[in-house]
């Protein structure tokens, strides 16, 4: 059985702007795995490149990521609910 190459759609700035993108990607039905540099990740680096994460798909999946993460920068997911006209707050 043959595993999926993983590819990186995404670099994070740390951790949690990873889990972020990744509860995006996978609320859209993709398979998502992130990836750390080891000592990055055992002293819990926050800031700098060891603080990176790396945000990776299947390959086959990655169109799709790549398009979702372009949606998501331009504003299309909208995270406030919004309210029927006349109707109060």
């Amino acid at each position: 059985m043959t595993h999926p190459q993983y590819i990186t759609v995404h670099t994070a700035a740390g951790q949690l702007e990873a889990e972020i993108i990744r509860s995006l990607l996978q609320a859209q039905g993709l398979t998502v795995r992130l990836s750390q540099e080891s000592a990055g990740a055992v002293y819990a680096f926050t800031v700098g490149p060891l603080g990176e994460v790396d945000v990776m798909v299947p390959e086959t999946e990655v169109v799709k990521a790549r398009d979702v993460l372009e949606a998501y920068q331009r504003g299309e997911f909208n995270s406030e609910e919004e309210t029927p006209s006349g109707e109060d707050e």
